[in-house]
């Protein structure tokens, strides 16, 4: 019975072990909430996927572009979303890495609960292991007790056999919960590397953007100019909005008005000629009304929601955009094709980019701490424009139709 005391003993306490604390690298990674956490893993994968699924479709068309501007900003738009998808996978990665630290926290607890029972009943069956067999026959009332303690064993053994059996299983979901973070933190490290290199490339091939574009900087400097003159004019964003709403009416107006009409060869001619040079009347819609959204439109950078379109701001005003929490230093990319009207810092609004689309509509970017393009470029949907901060990033989207703001998520694919 001895033998099988110290079996038992044996068994009981190699089950009693202590969790590993968590390494330096892992306490950087940071615990979220499991509920944020699993929200988080499902958006990310979802921007992890749509990003590829962007990227591939800007390579092929690049690759079929035949022009060499347009492949370029193709290919910086791919560039982007690659980007994205590597800071989408690093998102991922920690919320996996989160939510196994708290399965395994989890479990740790269970197993210190179940393990103090069985910790006293260690202690007792090591105790009566020590006492010799010859010594409690001869000691009055041992062999009495010693019945009693085989009762005890034969009543007990079953027990211990299923807690040891349930321990063994939450010891091994342990050891598999470890190997995940393990396999999350790998990971990390190959994403963030992912995410260094496409960061390079991305710069290396704006700089081959920039100097292909100096001898057209003459018409944008002086765009540039007449951007600022409106920004010092505005009161606030919305004054700026409608001030770049009004010049951009102002140019399609222009841009409809007829063409100069040529002196005919003969003046006897001349009634003929100009009534044959005079356009057909214009439509009864104004040239500047809005059309059907831009195509593909999109959101310049995903991360979760901090302010819905028509939340109501701390100054007692609707919000008339959407404001995202993106991870720090993240990708911005334009919502859809269009040509740069403003891009710089403004009030209190850190840099922003205001993008002049088609039909009569516009974008704003508000939150930037970098841009990347200047007035007067065009860009593809996808185009980079510039990054979030890196501390607390905040980055706004608005939307307008002839200058009204609408809710750009419904136009989102």
């Amino acid at each position: 019975m001895t033998n099988r005391i110290l079996i038992l003993g044996a068994l009981t306490g190699a089950l009693l072990v202590a969790v590993v604390p968590m390494s330096a690298a892992q306490r950087d990674v940071g615990i979220m909430d499991p509920g944020e956490a699993q929200a988080q893993l499902e958006r990310a994968t979802r921007e992890s996927q749509r990003a590829q699924a962007r990227s591939a479709r800007l390579a092929r068309q690049a690759d079929a572009a035949s022009e060499a501007a347009e492949k370029t900003a193709r290919e910086a738009a791919s560039i982007a979303a690659q980007i994205q998808r590597a800071e989408a996978e690093i998102a991922a990665t920690r919320a996996r890495f989160s939510l196994a630290r708290t399965d395994r926290a989890a479990i740790a607890a269970r197993l210190a609960e179940r393990q103090q029972p069985l910790a006293r009943l260690t202690g007792a069956l090591q105790t009566a292991a020590r006492r010799p067999l010859a010594l409690s026959a001869l000691q009055p009332g041992s062999l009495k007790e010693l019945v009693y303690v085989r009762a005890v064993l034969d009543s007990a053994v079953p027990q211990i056999r299923a807690r040891t059996a349930a321990l063994r299983g939450d010891l091994d979901q342990v050891k598999r919960l470890e190997q995940s973070a393990a396999d999350a933190l790998e990971a990390l490290g190959q994403n963030e590397q992912t995410l260094q290199s496409r960061r390079e490339e991305l710069a290396e091939l704006e700089t081959r953007q920039r100097l292909a574009s100096r001898q057209a900087r003459g018409t944008a400097s002086r765009q540039a100019e007449r951007a600022l003159a409106l920004a010092e004019e505005a009161r606030d964003l919305d004054g700026l909005m409608s001030r770049i709403d009004d010049a951009a009416s102002l140019r399609a107006e222009l841009a409809s008005l007829p063409g100069p009409v040529m002196r005919p060869a003969s003046l006897g001619n001349g009634r003929a000629a100009i009534a044959s040079s005079t356009p057909d009347p214009a439509p009864s819609a104004s040239p500047t009304t809005a059309t059907a959204p831009p195509q593909d439109f999109q959101l310049p950078v995903q991360g979760r929601t901090l302010a819905g379109f028509g939340a109501l701001r701390e100054s007692g005003l609707r919000s008339t955009g959407l404001s995202l929490g993106p991870v720090p230093g993240a990708q911005i990319v334009a919502p859809a094709s269009g040509r740069v009207v403003f891009a710089g810092p403004y009030r209190g609004y850190g840099r922003i980019v205001i993008i002049e689309h088609a039909g009569g509509w516009t974008s704003l970017v508000t939150g930037l701490e970098r841009t990347t393009v200047e007035v007067g470029d065009s860009v593809i949907g996808g185009s980079p424009l510039g990054s979030a901060s890196r501390q607390d990033p905040s980055i706004t989207l608005e939307l307008r139709r002839e200058g009204e703001p609408v809710n750009p998520l419904q136009f989102l694919g």
